[in-house]
């Protein structure tokens, strides 16, 4: 069985004898003589869409993930196990009146406190990530609320001025009296890369694995068991792309199908695409998404590298095992008998189902394990989950601000310069390595026998690829890091696509 939300692993394995085999790590399946070390293309196809490779596929065509809120149904004599749902987010429609803001604050905070309270039971040191966003804030301000002693909070930040987020978790320390450590990260702080790989098993985007893995490393001195605020974009509809995807569903709704995909099909094929340009001009995107569905539409927004692209990056022959797969099979399966009654409620339930275990807690699981530390999430108390998706989309999203009900709740608690500032997010700054310092390195894995005689791969593109982004010409930045991640897992295994 694996937990509600998929904050822990579960990897299994139907073996030729019958047998199956599970573990919480990859490698521990692996282990096994009995499972094949075939690559599965269709995780390929994923991992260079999302970054990530979403339940219930690994790299390995042997081997699962047991999505979440599921478990295994095993019968003797049964071709291959079945996953069973026992829970799945109530995200469908809001199941709340709308109350006044002032009352929804205050049962919010009172939930969100009751959240924080069950983790809080511990007989081993214990402390909480501050990152200076509002998730991590309000954790902190939640223990310091439910302690009478000190809390002891940890942050990461870096030399780079434009990703450095430490004065606003200073300023939350401050107001909050916690005992607060933190560490400064260089900019050229990826020599974790090889790590990265050892620890994550199979092939892992996120490039902010490195900053989780330096804060749950300073924690770890200081204490055993920490808190995290992540969940709470997912909950309150917190990150940009959902106002992004609510503008663009506007205009979805004038137009009809008929309309926007000719049209706005046209303009996104014949739009240039400038990245260098101020966003005002970059319209490639958003004629491209105008011209989808939704859910496609949302995906595009997401992907790494969007259909054209991975179409343009895959050699023929890679193209050919596909045998016509495509990653917006994912989003597909997710919402097939699903009926929601807000967009902007879609989006989140896909978020809940792919980006949140596939790549966020993922990400936290193997740093924090890294470092023998666990981390305990209280916006992701299953609870807590169908309260806030109880409330209606007003009271998360209005006038382009997410989280609306969120920092109201918590103005009583903290500063307004926390609350109400530019989300910054917890990134690396991948575009300056890798026209910089990674130039060398990333030359040497795009022209290297590992990535150019995989046969995954069309050379032409990796060549171009490779100039546009030296050049500034384009921003590559996230596929040549999933290139390199992908390079680095193909260096470790023993295994072969098809």
């Amino acid at each position: 069985m694996r937990d509600r939300i998929g904050i822990k692993p579960l990897y299994y394995a139907h073996l030729p004898n019958g047998q199956l085999i599970f573990g919480s790590e990859l490698k521990a399946v692996m282990h096994s003589p009995a499972v094949s070390r075939d690559l599965e293309p269709r995780a390929i196809e994923d991992y260079f869409t999302f970054g990530y490779i979403p339940e219930p596929r690994s790299i390995y065509r042997a081997v699962k993930k047991l999505e979440p809120g599921t478990y295994i149904r095993a019968k003797r004599g049964q071709s291959f196990p079945m996953p069973v749902r026992y829970w799945d987010v109530p995200l469908e429609a809001a199941s709340k009146p709308e109350l006044s803001l002032d009352d929804t604050c205050e049962e919010l905070r009172e939930q969100l406190k009751a959240a924080v309270d069950r983790r809080l039971v511990a007989d081993v040191p214990l402390g909480a990530f501050l990152s200076g966003g509002i998730d991590s804030s309000a954790v902190v301000a939640m223990m310091r609320e439910l302690e009478t002693d000190s809390v002891l909070t940890c942050s990461i930040g870096f030399n780079e001025k434009r990703y450095d987020e430490s004065k606003y978790a200073d300023m939350v320390a401050n107001a909050k009296k916690t005992n607060h450590k933190s560490e400064k990260v260089e900019a050229g702080d990826y020599g974790l890369l090889e790590k990265l790989v050892s620890l994550y098993d199979e092939p892992y985007a996120d490039s902010s694995a490195i900053p989780t893995y330096r804060v749950c490393e300073l924690a770890r001195k200081h204490v055993t068991v920490a808190l995290s605020g992540d969940g709470g974009d997912e909950n309150y509809i917190g990150y940009r792309r959902y106002n992004l995807f609510s503008m663009e569903e506007k205009l979805r709704s004038i137009f009809p199908n008929w309309f926007r995909k000719p049209v706005f099909g046209f303009l996104g094929d014949r739009y240039p695409k400038l990245d260098w340009a101020p966003r005002v001009f970059r319209g490639k995107t958003t004629f491209q998404s105008l011209a989808r569905s939704s859910a496609d539409a949302y995906l595009h927004g997401v992907s790494i590298f969007p259909d054209e692209g991975r179409d343009w990056l895959f050699s023929d022959s890679f193209k050919t095992e596909l045998q016509g797969y495509k990653s917006t099979e994912v989003f597909a399966r997710h919402l097939r008998g699903k009926k929601f009654d807000d967009p902007l409620r879609m989006v989140q339930y896909l978020d809940f189902k792919t980006y949140l275990p596939g790549d966020i807690l993922t990400k936290v699981d193997r740093a924090s394990m890294a470092h023998s530390l666990e981390v305990r999430v209280p916006f992701l108390d299953h609870n807590y989950v169908s309260w806030t998706a109880g409330l209606p989309t007003s009271m998360k999203l209005k006038g382009g601000n997410g989280k609306r009900v969120l920092k109201e709740a918590l103005r009583p608690l903290l500063p307004d310069e926390v609350l109400f500032r530019s989300k910054m997010g917890f990134a690396v700054p991948l575009d300056m390595w890798f026209r910089g310092s990674l130039q060398e390195r990333m030359t040497e894995v795009l022209e290297g026998p590992v990535i150019s005689e995989s046969g995954i791969f069309n050379p032409s593109s990796l060549q171009a690829i490779s100039k546009d982004h030296r050049s500034g010409r384009r921003n590559y930045s996230a596929v040549l890091w999933a290139l390199l991640m992908f390079e680095g897992f193909m260096n470790n295994v023993d295994g072969t696509c098809g």
